[in-house]
């Protein structure tokens, strides 16, 4: 039995659409989040997870859209290596990228940091949901778009407006008012994110069908 953890309640509802038979939890985009529902998942008796949705780039040469198939998650200095068997049934000899997904416990939300992440790991992406289904001690695979590239500072309102997984309106508004120079940022934050979600439908759609 498969079991799928995401950060956002959109990914979610990508996934369920994709993979009807899978048991989903959302992680609500924090480490805690991620670890109970990691814990709900075993607990239901999925045989195997995947970790699925957006991701930041580490790697300066990736482009908003990228899809990652990873082959391994790197977690406080330590590789865990994806299934070569999950990797075949979700993708694997498509048009995606190998490599390694950085786990975090917070937001990279700063060009900066994820520069020093990818001189550490030389890992491609970084999520926080990844790390926790590397340890959960079952097979696991990795499909992740990058949603924001390496060379970008993420605006405010990509942290403040974010509750439980889910936008904040009140929030949104609340961060805009005290930091109106970030809209064009992020506007063109979800122009790309707009532009990842749809390249990895068309992905699910191709290895689905």
């Amino acid at each position: 039995m498969l079991g799928i953890i995401v950060g956002l309640a959109q990914e979610a509802r990508l996934a369920e659409r994709y993979f009807p038979h899978a048991k989903i939890a959302l992680s609500h985009a924090h480490e805690a989040g991620a670890k109970r529902a990691v814990a709900s998942l075993k607990e239901a008796g999925v045989t195997e997870l995947l970790s699925f949705g957006c991701a930041g780039g580490l790697d300066r040469t990736l482009q908003p859209g990228t899809i990652q198939l990873a082959d391994y998650v790197f977690v406080e200095g330590k590789k865990y290596p994806t299934s070569p068997a999950l990797n075949t049934r979700f993708g694997a000899g498509q048009a995606v990228i190998g490599g390694g997904v950085y786990h975090s416990p917070i937001m990279l939300d700063r060009a900066v940091e994820k520069a020093a992440c990818f001189t550490r790991s030389q890992c491609s992406t970084v999520d926080m949901e990844s790390g926790l289904v590397a340890q959960a001690g079952l097979p696991f695979a990795v499909l992740r778009v990058v949603c924001d590239d390496a060379g970008r500072d993420l605006p405010p309102a990509a942290r403040d407006g974010l509750r439980e997984g889910r936008i904040d309106i009140a929030a949104l508004m609340g961060s805009l008012i005290r930091h109106p120079l970030q809209i064009g940022a992020l506007i063109s934050l979800g122009r790309d994110a707009a532009h990842a979600r749809r390249v990895m439908e068309r992905f699910l759609q191709k290895i689905t069908s």
